[in-house]
């Protein structure tokens, strides 16, 4: 009790001495309650992986057709009751309609063709960005989710303005001019001269990212989701397959070679709809980490209870039921990685990025592989990571370079090379 000068009070202790020893206390507490995060690789911990292609009856798969048919079903249906949160089937069946509201042959100095189009859905608008090529056509195109809006990309005063949401305080506003073109994380001239197309969305004009931004994005047209249906992670993934839909009915794109692509949150994002939608030709994530490509069991960097602690909104509520134990969930990241095959996918990490766990992400790699093998697609190998700048581009590519959480200049490079490598131009 404070000091109030009240009869009783303790003596010899002042008002400002009690409450910062209340303050202490509290200290002492969050420090208690909130777990410690490991960057000792030699307390990652051991841990059994669950074997991707090992039926839930105890049966082995045998082939390709047996994976299809059997095991990645009951894959799907573990992530979704899990952790991402099952679609509901009214969203499942929801039909976007899509304006063009601006077609320009000549942007970017005559490098691009610029198009944006607005989708609409239940209660909810998103514009899709798109630069191509002026090139032969049809073209291959990066779809990528942004973090800060599609004005960021590049400096073009022609990129409608939209709406930017703090998911600290909760509120929105117009973002300004002088964010045109601020983003260090998108190479479009680079992509636009190797002869690739980009279209992205802001991702919270899909749904805003904060604990009650349900109701202010795509999953407020639907009723609450049940503890097994989707968070913010499957509400965004269902927005990317939405561009898909548009994306497929453009001519001067190459429906065989559309690729998803994300980072960090958005990296998790990616892996997760490229697992559902196989339309997606190659799946690219950077830094996605825990809910992600890193493994779940081995304890190193951020963890599940930190990710149920920090972002609740993300993952259905099941999830929550994992927070202190990871070695109960009937799957592992691995496994989310093994719905992409027999497509390619990358992984990139970055040496500094220690909270995303790089090597979790390169093991939970190799883990995926026997799925890949199954196909005849080469995966990763060893239990070492690869030299700094040294890219692996098998079906299952992988680099790490210098640098901390971000997407840089060399990670464009090395997204573009693999895309060259496995998703040649048709002859």
């Amino acid at each position: 009790m404070a000091d109030n000068g009240r009869a009783g009070s303790r003596p010899g202790l002042r008002r400002g001495t009690i409450i910062s020893v209340q303050a202490l206390i509290l200290l002492m507490f969050l420090a208690q309650s909130a777990p410690p995060v490991n960057y000792d690789e030699s307390k990652a911990g051991t841990y059994t992986l669950p074997n991707p292609l090992m039926q839930q009856n105890g049966e082995y798969v045998r082939d390709p057709a047996d994976w299809g048919k059997r095991r990645r079903p009951e894959i799907v249906k573990l992530f979704e009751t899990n952790m991402y949160g099952s679609v509901p089937f009214a969203a499942r069946h929801t039909a976007a309609t899509y304006e063009v509201v601006d077609n320009e042959p000549n942007a970017l100095g005559g490098k691009a063709i610029r198009q944006q189009v607005v989708l609409s859905l239940p209660q909810q608008t998103f514009t899709i960005l798109i630069y191509l090529p002026v090139s032969k056509k049809p073209v291959p195109i990066f779809l990528a989710l942004n973090f800060t809006g599609n004005q960021t990309i590049v400096s073009d005063p022609a990129i409608r303005l939209p709406e930017i949401w703090d998911p600290k305080t909760k509120t929105h506003h117009t973002a300004p001019e002088q964010s045109r073109g601020t983003s260090t994380q998108w190479q479009v001239e680079k992509m636009l001269a190797r002869g690739y197309g980009l279209a992205t969305i802001y991702y919270q004009e899909i749904e805003p990212d904060f604990e009650g931004g349900i109701e202010l994005g795509v999953r407020a047209a639907y009723p609450p989701p049940a503890a097994d249906e989707w968070g913010a992670i499957s509400g965004w993934a269902w927005g990317m397959s939405r561009a898909m839909d548009y994306l497929l009915t453009d001519r001067d794109i190459d429906p065989k070679r559309i690729i998803a692509m994300g980072h960090s949150r958005l990296g998790k994002t990616t892996l997760w709809a490229g697992a559902l939608d196989t339309r997606f030709a190659m799946v690219i994530a950077a830094g996605s980490g825990e809910g992600g490509a890193a493994l779940s069991r081995r304890d190193f960097g951020e963890t599940i209870e930190l990710l149920n602690q920090h972002f609740p909104h993300w993952t259905c509520d099941n999830y929550k039921k994992y927070s202190r134990h990871a070695d109960r969930l009937p799957f592992d990241q691995h496994e989310l990685l093994a719905l992409i095959a027999p497509r390619p996918l990358y992984l990139a990490a970055a040496e500094d990025d220690k909270w995303a766990d790089p090597k979790g992400e390169f093991l939970s790699a190799i883990a995926a592989g026997p799925v890949y093998k199954l196909f005849g697609k080469q995966g990763l190998e060893g239990d070492t990571l690869p030299a700094l700048q040294k890219p692996i581009m098998n079906t299952i590519g992988f680099h790490i370079r210098p640098g901390k959480h971000e997407v840089t200049a060399y990670d464009w490079d090395q997204f573009l090379n693999f895309a060259d490598k496995q998703l040649p131009a048709p002859r």
